[in-house]
């Protein structure tokens, strides 16, 4: 393919909340996530990825090559079984390279591959992300070239506790109970202030064995810049994608290992005697003489 990856890429992004939990941990309650040594905060790597999934869906329609697996209400079995009837495979019958089908409604041999190949071209963040596809007539497995790590705050965050009021109730039994009065209360957490920065990969090698092109490399870009324009909600606050910071190598396997490059970059507080709660409170600086000439910096 004319398009596809020739360079490995590395990147980090800077995303900040401001009065919001950015990422609620339901097994605490719907606390932010917190390291509970340091008490820096965390935001997983499958919310970051379901933002750009969103993004993605929002903007191109859920369209092939551009539509997306893991989404609302999706039911994944259903949507692999559609490929293979897309493809002329009848998994109820012997399969395809003459073989006895050892399980009914399963593929096997040559049909995983087309399968699997037909999942990737048709589905953007199955060749962006990877994805498990040997449930139900089974695909196989994508490991997807780009990977992204898990957020941690720079700073440690303050949860805040919020008493709220709702005005209503749901049932006239609620409001018999009430005695009249149809306050109910409840609680909402944010966090007032905090920079967040996660880690991302992409790999050439594994991009071409997807399909993931130089066009849907800069649609992720895109997405990771504008991921948070369209999904805003009062419980998230105010976030914003700050920074991305792009290492961009000269070849397919890269010129310099990651953690060198990651580490010209230098995030610092403007004044340690106040609390941060605001982008403007941090200092990012990048030491570009210890970059290698064969590596390109991109800042977005």
């Amino acid at each position: 393919m004319s398009d596809s990856l020739q360079r490995r890429y590395d990147f980090i992004i800077l995303f900040d909340v401001k009065d919001g939990n950015p990422n609620g941990d339901p097994d605490a309650g719907n606390l932010p996530r917190i390291d509970a040594e340091t008490g820096h905060g965390l935001v997983t790597d499958v919310s970051l990825k379901r933002k750009v999934r969103n993004y993605i869906e929002m903007k191109l329609g859920g369209q092939p090559p551009y539509d997306i697996f893991v989404k609302e209400k999706a039911i994944l079995n259903q949507t692999i079984d559609k490929a293979y009837i897309s493809l002329g495979i009848d998994l109820t019958k012997d399969s395809n390279d003459g073989k006895k089908r050892k399980d009914k409604g399963k593929a096997q041999g040559e049909e995983v591959d087309k399968g699997r190949q037909f999942m990737c071209q048709n589905f953007y963040d199955i060749r962006t992300f990877g994805a498990v596809l040997s449930t139900g007539a089974n695909a196989g497995q994508v490991r997807g070239p780009v990977q992204i790590t898990f957020a941690r705050s720079i700073d440690p965050i303050v949860s805040l506790e919020h008493s709220i009021t709702r005005m209503a109730v749901t049932t006239e039994a609620d409001a018999e109970k009430q005695s009249g009065d149809n306050r109910t209360m409840g609680r909402k957490f944010t966090v007032p202030y905090g920079l967040y920065c996660a880690y991302g990969f992409v790999s050439a090698p594994l991009a071409n064995q997807t399909g993931f092109s130089e066009e849907d490399l800069a649609l992720l870009w895109e997405s990771l810049t504008n991921m948070f324009e369209h999904d805003r909600s009062a419980a998230r606050g105010l976030m914003s994608t700050r920074k991305l910071i792009i290492f961009e190598h000269s070849s397919k396997m890269g010129d310099i290992p990651v953690q060198k490059l990651f580490d010209t970059v230098a995030i610092k507080r403007t004044n340690s005697n106040k609390p941060v709660r605001d982008f403007s409170d941090y200092d990012i600086s990048i030491a570009r003489d210890e970059i290698p000439a064969s590596v390109t910096l991109i800042e977005k």
